[in-house]
């Protein structure tokens, strides 16, 4: 049975353009026949998109220490449309900060906690300067998303 990984993905710079590619990378990467991999920014993402996925990486900017807007509305649209619909969802978290990113760590996992979704994999932060290693954390991540969806590990 085909098993959808749904990545909302706010990449307004060519260095989280390039997160979100390796991430894209690393599903691949997972050699899955079963698992379709969906990219969508946060902005376009609506309710019943999130409805048909069985796994979520959720991509975002720190901005003044907090998630992206674009995010946020995300979050504020989705929320009660699948709250008791997506309980134990599967979900992974980039945050691409120029700080320290807890301020949107925080915020993010308490919605979350809200919704009922269940972390699969640690926080993954990318912040300060730019480093090439944070294109192969996505990409780990983006495999071990696919790979464990495809697996049933979640």
């Amino acid at each position: 049975m085909k098993k959808t990984l749904l990545i909302v993905a706010h990449q307004p710079s060519p260095n989280t353009q390039n997160m979100v590619a390796a991430c894209v990378d690393g599903t691949a990467a997972a050699e899955t026949d079963d698992v379709l991999v969906s990219v969508i920014a946060p902005l376009e993402c609506q309710p019943e998109q999130l409805l048909a996925a069985d796994a979520v990486i959720i991509i975002t900017t720190e901005n003044l220490g907090y998630m992206a807007g674009a995010t946020k509305d995300w979050f504020d649209r989705i929320y009660y449309p699948v709250l008791e619909l997506k309980q134990g969802l599967p979900y992974a978290l980039v945050i691409r900060a120029g700080l320290d990113g807890t301020g949107t760590q925080r915020a993010v996992a308490s919605i979350c906690t809200g919704l009922r979704w269940n972390l699969a994999q640690p926080v993954l932060l990318c912040k300060g300067d730019w480093q090439d290693t944070f294109s192969d954390q996505c990409f780990e991540l983006g495999q071990y998303m696919a790979g464990g969806l495809d697996l049933g590990m979640f």
